[in-house]
């Protein structure tokens, strides 16, 4: 017998804050094997740099079918968070992250030196797509990569920058991202696809 899944009431998507590592960290290690995944450290210097640069959607967390809290207050700071990213209140369901940059290929070592962020860059890069791995194939994560997509382009960027593996080619092709072949990534030992959405 399956587990029905929990019906969400998700919340607008908003931008991060310091107070949501545990949240994001969580998530990134439920998504991505170790040797993809950002570090702790890692996304704690990205938030402090360029915490408007995250995209979160979550939702409030629940089971039954009745009314839910339309107001989408946050969870105190001290809620548990358990490894999936959720906490008492709030389930983080997606969220994509990147810098802003003139540089116009994903470098590897802009994952780990957030110091490369230019918030006049040309281009927004992409480094993760992240979503809970109870609530993939809902369209969730083409939800908050359109809106990172959307800000991008009302912030008058060139264009959104991001690499994928072999599966995930068309699945960012829909969006109107062009494959440039390989790229020079040696980013967890595999083989990336550079994709580019130009405006």
């Amino acid at each position: 017998m399956t587990t029905p899944t929990p019906q969400l009431a998700l919340l607008p998507i908003r931008t991060a804050t310091a107070q949501d590592l545990d949240a994001i960290d969580s998530l990134e290690r439920a998504c991505f094997p170790p040797a993809e995944a950002a570090s702790r450290t890692s996304i704690s210097s990205r938030l402090a740099v360029f915490p408007d640069h995250f995209w979160l959607l979550e939702a409030r967390h629940n089971t039954d079918t009745g009314d839910h809290d339309e107001h989408g207050e946050r969870a105190d700071v001290g809620d548990r968070i358990d490894g999936a990213g959720r906490t008492d209140a709030n389930l983080l369901v997606s969220f994509v992250n990147g810098m802003v940059t003139d540089q116009p290929h994903l470098l590897d070592d802009m994952y780990d030196h957030a110091e490369m962020h230019d918030p006049h860059g040309a281009w927004q890069m992409i480094f993760g797509v992240d979503t809970h791995p109870d609530y993939r194939r809902h369209g969730y994560a083409g939800r908050v990569l359109r809106h990172a997509i959307d800000t991008a382009r009302a912030e008058h960027r060139r264009g959104v920058v991001l690499t994928c593996k072999d599966r995930l080619v068309h699945f960012y092709a829909s969006f109107g991202f062009r494959d440039e072949g390989m790229s020079a990534s040696t980013h967890g030992g595999v083989p990336w696809h550079e994709m580019r959405l130009t405006f």
